[in-house]
């Protein structure tokens, strides 16, 4: 008898419908003879549109009445999903994230989980019935509700997978598994039979939207096998695992030199002049950048031969923070030494990722030999031992994830299905 942790994201019960389907999938797994834990997501829409009221009501909302309002989501479909499997024939009991026990620190918004105590879900288990789990809350030491922020379910199942020492835990989303790239861009995108969380980690914080980032690093901690598959079909999907056990998914052959592409169209450029060349000043930039609370992604240091003594530093962050750490490096400029601050927020960034690139040599020429014939111009470089990536145009992105996809041979010959149109 198998323990299964199985999330099921908003467009997968978005309706009526959708829960009724996802009910009988549960059951079905229960009736196999597991032991099924569910996390579940709030319905369809129901996030934006709580975020929105929000809005209608107050130009400023409180963090922590924000947590309280946007954790209702994910409660409604929870008691409608619980409703629904014990029609089925099987007892299921609904659980928030408080009382199935997800403990979490005191920043609301974007809480971390702290612990997992599933006390009352381990007594449901014990009598062989279904635990459902509103995914994306928890509680604080201070008895409030908190959020994980956008993705969070995913955290919370995988979460509930490493506390019950599950045998794995299902991501179910509205595509067949992980593909080489989105599918909604590259219609030819091929499914990935099997990942290393590195890939995985890779793909996720480069802005493939199947699995929250934060997720994976829990699943990679605590070795928590995840198999990401489609709720509105019964195809294999793609398991995310170490990678010693990868082979068992892959077969006996040896793995791809690249496993996918991701791109991201959130990120913004911010480029500062006249930089003082000394040392100390880019660590200084980047102080006041992480003080104003941004998170940076790729950067690139210049020293033009026509100003000596000075550099120009490029960096990538998200675009919701540009305004901030603009606002923070001007009320610094004096301090900082520097000339001018350059703002673009019309950039993407194409990564390229696989642990095959470690072995084989070439990967980084063919890369950039498709987007030149492509006549695509690159602004930034970033690598890591399995990851490229470039910035470019926003306006190229599309084009750029194809042409690199057709130069790598990993389209298919089929269309890759989206069933709900979300990704999630």
């Amino acid at each position: 008898m198998a323990l299964i942790v199985q999330k099921f994201g908003g467009s997968s019960v978005a309706d009526a419908d959708g829960i009724k389907r996802v009910a009988r999938r549960i059951v079905d797994t229960h009736k196999a003879g597991n032991r099924v834990v569910v996390v579940v997501s709030a319905m369809g829409d129901t996030t934006d549109d709580l975020i929105d009221l929000a809005a209608a009501v107050t130009t400023e909302p409180t963090a922590r009445e924000m947590d309280v309002l946007l954790s209702a989501g994910e409660r409604i479909s929870m008691a409608l999903l619980a409703m629904a499997v014990t029609d089925l024939g099987v007892p299921a009991h609904a659980f928030t994230g408080q009382q199935a026990g997800l403990h979490t620190d005191t920043v609301y918004g974007a809480a971390s989980i702290v612990g997992v105590v599933p006390e009352r879900i381990g007594r449901v288990l014990k009598n062989n019935e279904i635990a459902i789990i509103a995914g994306f809350q928890g509680v604080n030491r201070h008895n409030d509700v908190t959020t994980l922020g956008r993705g969070g379910s995913d955290t919370t199942a995988v979460a509930f997978a490493a506390a019950l020492r599950a045998d794995v835990c299902e991501i179910y989303s509205d595509v067949d598994g992980v593909l080489t790239a989105d599918p909604r861009i590259c219609k030819s995108a091929r499914h990935i039979a099997a990942l290393t969380y590195e890939e995985t980690l890779e793909m996720a914080a480069h802005g493939t939207k199947i699995l929250h980032l934060r997720a994976v690093e829990y699943a990679r901690r605590f070795d928590v096998p995840l198999h990401v598959r489609s709720s509105f079909s019964n195809k294999e999907g793609t398991w995310i695992v170490n990678e010693s056990t990868r082979s068992r998914w892959d077969g006996d052959n040896e793995a791809p030199i690249i496993s996918g592409i991701s791109h991201d169209t959130s990120q913004a450029k911010i480029t500062v002049t006249r930089v003082p060349d000394e040392p100390g000043a880019a660590a200084r930039i980047f102080q006041v950048v992480a003080d104003a609370g941004s998170s940076i992604d790729m950067i690139v240091q210049n020293v033009p031969v026509n100003q000596p003594g000075q550099a120009t530093i490029s960096f990538t962050l998200p675009v919701p923070e540009i305004k901030r750490a603009v606002f923070a490096l001007e009320r610094a400029r004096e301090e900082l030494g520097f000339a001018e601050i350059i703002k673009d927020d019309g950039v993407g960034i194409l990564s390229l990722i696989g642990t095959g690139m470690r072995s084989h040599p070439g990967v980084t020429a063919k890369f950039f030999a498709a987007l030149a014939e492509a006549g695509i111009n690159i602004d930034m470089i970033s690598t890591s031992e399995i990851r490229i990536s470039t910035v470019l145009a926003a306006a190229d992105v599309p084009e750029a994830v194809r042409v690199v996809h057709k130069a790598f041979d990993l389209d298919a010959e089929d269309e890759a299905i989206v069933y709900g149109g979300t990704g999630r």
